[in-house]
């Protein structure tokens, strides 16, 4: 027990687990205990939930029963829950670039941008304004109603001159009449403040995994750091933008963990990314198997039914797959994707090819602001629909 207290504990340590036919180790939930007759009963009720209810008390495993599922029946549970939330047939199209590259005191195993590693991207400084404005310019051109912008910073420490250089980048996009989000590392709470004073839509801050395998991922920054800086976020009124990163060398019960962990915070994120590693040469993930498509739908289809109002992106090794799987996948409900020319380090579909695929399978761009729209102007079920699952708008 010395060598464990030092770690910390995993659930397969802490819980006893019974494995699913599929092999899946499935969390068990705390046995039955009858109610005290001297206690009021009325209080102890636990609440009856149906499909489609926002919670914030999920219970880690209820949310491994989903993910354990047949996968057909989870996708089928997904697409009926996101057509109670929204129009499933919008996909909010963005586009990232990256405004600083390299250079990054982080030690994160997947990132290429950090000065841990030998890898073949170079550190370069802050891009200036105009650049950045002409690229939003082509994006917004081109169906992208969100642009995101990414500098490999650990945080704002010391970077004054720059993070003015970047407020006036914000308040200009916005200005466009686009949505605008940014990833610049850990924030204070008065950075988030003046973010968001220069018209910031979202702030990207990823979890990346549960917080059992987390140390396994990075050390350089703790996993109550990062939701430090989504609470500073959420606090100065700004959309939180928080998922994780499939392929890291996680179990199934990890991907569980990090849907837990984001369903349980005060507003869940507005947009959940889900992103699949992309192996860089130089990372020490280099080696890494691909995670299988069915392992992405199942954790796309799991998100969506317990974060039912939540954009869920499919971000960074979606040009790994063929346009089938990712129709499977907007099935499942994924409703929003990265286009145009180049991700932060990684390829990305450009926005022809994009709205070509779109187009195919009778989905369309979402406009921007359009999450905050009532979906009662968007009718998205029958009345015998609405009956059926208890929805009405």
């Amino acid at each position: 027990m010395p060598a464990l207290a030092s770690k910390a504990l995993r659930p397969t340590l802490i819980a006893p687990l019974v494995r699913g036919t599929r092999g899946h180790a499935v969390a068990v939930d705390p046995p039955y205990l009858p109610p005290n007759p001297s206690a009021n009963t009325s209080s102890q009720a636990r609440p009856r939930y149906v499909d489609g209810d926002v919670r914030h008390d999920w219970r880690r495993s209820e949310i491994q029963k989903i993910f354990d599922a047949p996968l057909m029946e989870t996708i089928y549970r997904a697409a009926t829950v996101h057509r109670m939330h929204q129009d499933a047939s919008r996909i909010q199209l963005c586009t990232l670039m990256n405004i600083k590259t390299g250079g990054c005191t982080e030690d994160c195993k997947y990132c290429s941008q950090s000065s841990s590693y030998k890898t073949p991207t170079k550190a370069s400084r802050l891009i200036d304004i105009e650049p950045v404005l002409k690229a939003a310019r082509e994006a917004k051109e081109n169906g992208s109603t969100r642009f995101c912008m990414g500098a490999a910073w650990r945080d704002l420490a010391g970077k004054k001159s720059g993070f003015e250089k970047i407020l006036k980048m914000v308040s200009e996009v916005r200005g466009m009449g686009m949505e605008v989000c940014t990833t610049l590392g850990m924030l204070s709470p008065d950075q988030a403040r003046r973010l968001k004073e220069a018209g910031l839509s979202a702030y990207n801050h990823n979890l990346d995994t549960s917080r059992e395998f987390y140390p396994e991922v990075i050390t350089s920054r703790t996993y109550d750091d990062r939701l430090a800086t989504i609470e500073a976020v959420r606090e100065a009124g700004i959309s939180v933008c928080s998922g994780g990163i499939l392929g890291l060398g996680e179990q199934d019960e990890d991907r569980v963990g990090l849907i837990h962990e984001v369903s349980r915070l005060p507003q869940h994120p507005e947009s959940f990314p889900v992103n699949t590693l992309v192996p860089i040469e130089g990372t020490p993930l280099e080696k890494n198997d691909p995670v299988g498509v069915h392992t992405v739908l199942r954790t796309i289809a799991t998100a969506r039914i317990v974060l039912p109002r939540t954009i869920i992106r499919l971000a960074a090794g979606r040009h790994t797959f063929s346009e089938t799987e990712q129709a499977m996948a907007f099935m499942a409900g994924a409703n929003a994707i990265f286009t145009g020319e180049r991700m932060l380090t990684t390829p990305c579909s450009g926005w022809d090819e994009d709205k070509a695929m779109l187009g195919r399978w009778g989905l369309r761009g979402q406009r921007s602001f359009e999450d905050s729209e009532s979906v009662s102007t968007t009718p998205m079920m029958t009345k015998e629909q609405q009956a059926l699952h208890g929805v009405s708008y």
